[in-house]
């Protein structure tokens, strides 16, 4: 016998159904997905990661290659894993500079989600013989008391993932 949590799932349309959304109209806010955050009132990191990124240049149409992480401290929604994997895949075919694809993610997030805190890093592999990282991050106007528990979360989160970084 299994039990269920109180997760909300009526509104996912992609996850367990076995089809796939049409990714020839490039990346988009629509192949995203989301649903209830349970837990608003604390602020929470969650970061997700797709490793196997890749796009193309929009001058030479040559493959660019990399990983996107988003982090993110949840208000009302978080985002649903698989819709952000489809979403990814839809850049492969995509020509855009990697500053435009970090940012593009980050808008995109924002408009999903509005999430009290997003940063999105686009980390590419080298091509001709440069790195390119890229990182965009904001945090939505909150009540000062929501913004400081938002952003000690956000010191506490990058304390601990690069205990080197002041």
């Amino acid at each position: 016998m299994s039990t269920r949590s109180q997760d909300e799932t009526r509104n996912l349309h992609i996850l367990g159904t076995g089809r796939l959304p049409n990714l020839e109209g490039g990346p988009g806010i629509g192949l995203l997905e989301s649903f209830p955050n349970c837990y608003p009132q604390r602020p929470y990191v969650i970061s997700i990661s797709f490793p196997e990124f890749t796009s193309l240049c929009p001058v030479t149409g040559q493959p660019d290659f990399g990983t996107i992480s988003m982090e993110y401290v949840p208000d009302k929604l978080c985002v649903e894993s698989k819709s952000f994997k489809l979403y990814m895949f839809a850049f492969r075919n995509h020509q855009s500079f990697m500053e435009t694809i970090t940012n593009k993610v980050l808008e995109d997030m924002r408009e999903l989600l509005a999430p009290c805190w997003c940063r999105v890093k686009g980390l590419f592999a080298p091509r001709g013989g440069t790195r390119i990282h890229v990182f965009a991050e904001e945090f939505k106007e909150m009540p000062d008391e929501q913004n400081q528990r938002v952003r000690e979360a956000v010191r506490a989160w990058r304390a601990e993932a690069d205990p080197h970084r002041p």
